[in-house]
């Protein structure tokens, strides 16, 4: 199943999904393994260290210093990996409402960590732009 590229069709079917759960952005240093106190659901490998996205619980209970408290949301038309425009189209879209977002693309969806005190207002941009597509 390939994912889709024209924008417009993007845009309209996004269905955007707002997840319950609060996730913080941790960092480790490159040298050191995986708390075994954390499931992360993203982890990103960077030369200055390893950069986790948990569970705000999981973060303090493995006593890790966190930053950005989020929510994610995910875009859930099945987004094909080069398609062009998608997420400079929602991220422009998010900045214009004063919402900070980091963007993750991974093999099906795009997914969207906001400000925890923003999730509802972006939900709400990003379900306008896809009923005026």
């Amino acid at each position: 199943m390939t994912g889709e590229r024209d924008l417009t069709a993007l845009l309209r079917h996004m269905r955007p999904e707002l997840r319950p759960a609060v996730f913080v952005f941790c960092t480790i240093p490159a040298n050191e393994s995986t708390p075994s106190a954390i499931s992360p659901l993203l982890t990103f490998r960077e030369q200055e260290g390893t950069t986790y996205v948990v569970l705000r619980e999981e973060a303090e209970a493995a006593g890790l210093h966190y930053t950005f408290t989020s929510r994610l949301i995910t875009l859930t038309v099945h987004s094909a990996l080069d398609a062009v425009g998608f997420l400079a189209a929602v991220t422009s879209r998010l900045a214009e409402a004063g919402i900070s977002v980091n963007a993750v693309s991974a093999f099906y969806h795009d997914h969207l960590f906001v400000p925890v005190d923003k999730a509802d207002e972006a939900m709400a941009v990003l379900q306008a732009m896809s009923r005026a597509t």
